[in-house]
C-alpha cells in the first residue's frame, strides 16, 4: 500500500519557549485537495515549512511521500511545488524566462525543459503573454506565472498560500478551476491555505482547522457541519403552507426529533436521527402540505468561527 502523501506524527515545534505547533498528526492522500486553515499564527506556515524541511521539528516527523522531510529534504524539494502568498519574479525577465531559470535551479535539461515550459504557459493561459516583461503583468497574471513555476518541475505534492489573495472575481474562479483540473486531471495532491473560506468550501476535499498549534477539527465540510456544530445532530429546514400548535406538537412527539423552532411557515427541526419521512406524514395528518424539506447546510466559516471562539 502506497504510504500517504502527507503524514506527521506527533509534529511540533517551539520557538523560545513558545509552541508554535503542537502534536499534529496529519493524513494527506494522493490527489486530495486539502484546506488547511486557521488565524494568523495559528501555526499553518510554520507546519508547511517543516514538511518542505526549510526548518527542523522540535519533536515528531513529517514525511513526504515517505520520505522524511528532516533527514531527507532534498528528495522532498523535487517532488513539491510551494506557491507563497507573495510570490516574487524578477520583473525585467520575461515570463519565459523566468520559467527557464526555475528549470535551471531544478536541473531539468534544456531539451525537456522547452517543452514542458511551454505547456505549463498554455496550462495557465499566459502562452500569449510568455515573452512579456513580468513587471507588466497584473496581480492575477503574476498568480497564473506562480502557479505556472509550481507545476514546471512535475511535482507530486503543491502548497498554496492564498492563491486567489488580490484576485478579481473572474480571475480567482478560474485559478480554483484550475487547482481542481491540477488535483483531478493530474493527480496531484494540493494543501491550500486560505482564509476565503467559501472559496475553500467550494473544492476542498477535506479540511482541517488549527488554532494555536493544535488540530482542533479535520474531516469532509458536511461531517464537520452535522458534528462540530449540529453536535452530531441531523437538522431540516421544512416549509410547510401552514403552521399550527398541533402541527408542531406532532412534530416534536416523533422519537428521535429533539427540537423544533417555528418561525412563520419555516420550520427548523433538530434530531439525532433521519426523520424526514416521519415529519412529512405529520405535515399531511395536520392538514398542510410541504412546500420543501432539505437537509440545513452548515457553512466552513460557521464550522470555523465555532473553533475560533471557543479558544
Amino acid at each position: 500500500m502506497a504510504p500517504p502523501v502527507v503524514e506527521t506524527i506527533k509534529l511540533t515545534k517551539d520557538y523560545d519557549g513558545t509552541r508554535a505547533v503542537d502534536s499534529l498528526d496529519l493524513r494527506i492522500e494522493e490527489g486530495e485537495i486539502f484546506g488547511f486553515l486557521g488565524p494568523n499564527g495559528a501555526g499553518k506556515t510554520t507546519t508547511i515549512l517543516m514538511l518542505l524541511g526549510l526548518t527542523e521539528p522540535t519533536l515528531g516527523v513529517a514525511k513526504v511521500c515517505g520520505h522524511d522531510a528532516t533527514r531527507e529534504p532534498l528528495k522532498v524539494k523535487r517532488i513539491t511545488g510551494y506557491l507563497p502568498e507573495n510570490v516574487g519574479f524578477y520583473e525585467d525577465l520575461t515570463a519565459r524566462e523566468n520559467l527557464r531559470y526555475i528549470t535551471r535551479l531544478n536541473r531539468i535539461p534544456e531539451r525537456q525543459a522547452s517543452g514542458k515550459i511551454d505547456e505549463v504557459l498554455e496550462i495557465v493561459g499566459l502562452s500569449e503573454v510568455a515573452d512579456r516583461e513580468v513587471g507588466r503583468f497584473s496581480r492575477g497574471m503574476k498568480r497564473r506565472l506562480g502557479m505556472a513555476d509550481v507545476l514546471v518541475k512535475d511535482p507530486r505534492l503543491v502548497f498554496l498560500d492564498e492563491p486567489t489573495a488580490g484576485i478579481d472575481p473572474d480571475g480567482a474562479s478560474q485559478i480554483l478551476d484550475f487547482i481542481v483540473s491540477m488535483s483531478k486531471e493530474k493527480g496531484i495532491t494540493v494543501l491550500l491555505s486560505s482564509h476565503l473560506l467559501h472559496q475553500v468550501q467550494k473544492i476542498c476535499d477535506r479540511v482541517g482547522i488549527i488554532v494555536k498549534g493544535c488540530m482542533v477539527a479535520e474531516g469532509p465540510v458536511e461531517r464537520l457541519g452535522r458534528e462540530v456544530v449540529g453536535g452530531g445532530q441531523n437538522a431540516l429546514e421544512v416549509q410547510v403552507t401552514e403552521s399550527s400548535a398541533n402541527l408542531i406538537e406532532s412534530i416534536e412527539s416523533i422519537p428521535g426529533v429533539k427540537a423544533v423552532e417555528c418561525s412563520g411557515d419555516m420550520l427548523s427541526i433538530r434530531g439525532d436521527k433521519d426523520v424526514r419521512a416521519e415529519v412529512s406524514r405529520a405535515i399531511f395528518e395536520n392538514g398542510s402540505l410541504p412546500l420543501h424539506i432539505r437537509a440545513q447546510d452548515y457553512t466552513l466559516e460557521e464550522i470555523y468561527l465555532k473553533y475560533f471562539r471557543e479558544e
